[in-house]
């Protein structure tokens, strides 16, 4: 990965951080309890109030992206 993308990278989350103090600490609580075959479910509420929603099921590479992500940032 170029550095400089990785410098870009970390500016633009520190500064979603920022905006939004309640998404770290939200995936902090849940780090420790989040497994393989854990579900997790995002929901998205739209202004007019339409609401899309997804989930999936966490299998290992899942878990593994999540450790190669922790590194880079």
């Amino acid at each position: 990965m170029n550095p400089i993308n990785v410098f870009k990278l970390k500016g633009l989350l520190d500064r979603f951080k920022a905006n939004h103090p309640k998404v770290p600490m939200f995936f902090k609580a849940v780090a420790g309890s989040v497994q393989e075959g854990s579900v997790i479910e995002i929901k998205v509420v739209s202004p007019d109030n339409k609401s899309i929603i997804t989930n999936f099921k966490v299998n290992t590479e899942d878990i593994a992206l999540v450790k190669e992500l922790k590194d880079i940032v």
